[in-house]
Order: C-alpha cells, then structure tokens, then sequence
C-alpha cells in the first residue's frame, strides 16, 4: 500500500529544502575555500621571498591535530577530516612550490 499523497508531498517538500540547504552549504565551502587559498598564496609568496621551504611538517601536524578535534567537536567524523585537510596541505604545498620557482 502506497502512502497518502500528502505524505509523498511533505516528503518531496523536505527533500528540496534539504537539498536547498545542501547547495547553500556546498557555496559557502567553495567561497570559504577560494578564501583560504589566497591566504595560503600569500604565505607561498611571503616565504619564496624569504627562501623558505614550500612544507611546514611541523605547522601541518599542528593543522591535522586540529582540525581532528574540530571535525569530533562538529560530529564529522575526524579521519574524513584528516584525509579532507591533507588533499587541501597537499595542494598548498604544489602551489606554494611553483610560486617559488617562479621567483
């Protein structure tokens, strides 16, 4: 038996909100994270001016450990968060190693 076509109706209601929401949420990370690469381009600047290494191993440990506490604090689960922050370190290092070759 088929529910009620009210109750098809709330559903499909709630599933467009939801994934309303989901596309806000997907905007703010893509905005949140062109933001944190402009930082992170002026930091690849900053240190190809002062001849420093593209990787902070030291900086990027702090940066995963909390980042992991973050992501428990939110109810992510921390090792997507761990993986998640290393593939954007990942990336910053390729960046921050091609601004200092082209200095």
């Amino acid at each position: 038996m088929a529910p009620p076509s009210s109750d098809i109706e709330r559903a499909a209601n709630l599933l467009k909100a939801h994934r309303a929401s989901i596309d806000r949420l997907d905007a703010v990370l893509i905005y949140t994270l062109g933001e944190r690469f402009k930082h992170t381009q002026d930091v690849g600047r900053l240190k190809a001016l002062h001849d420093l290494p593209p990787s902070d191993p030291d900086r990027e440990s702090q940066q995963i450990e909390r980042l992991e506490t973050l992501a428990r604090e939110a109810d992510l689960d921390p090792d997507f968060a761990k993986k998640f922050l290393t593939f954007i370190i990942a990336e910053v290092i390729q960046h921050h190693k091609k601004i200092s070759g082209d200095h």
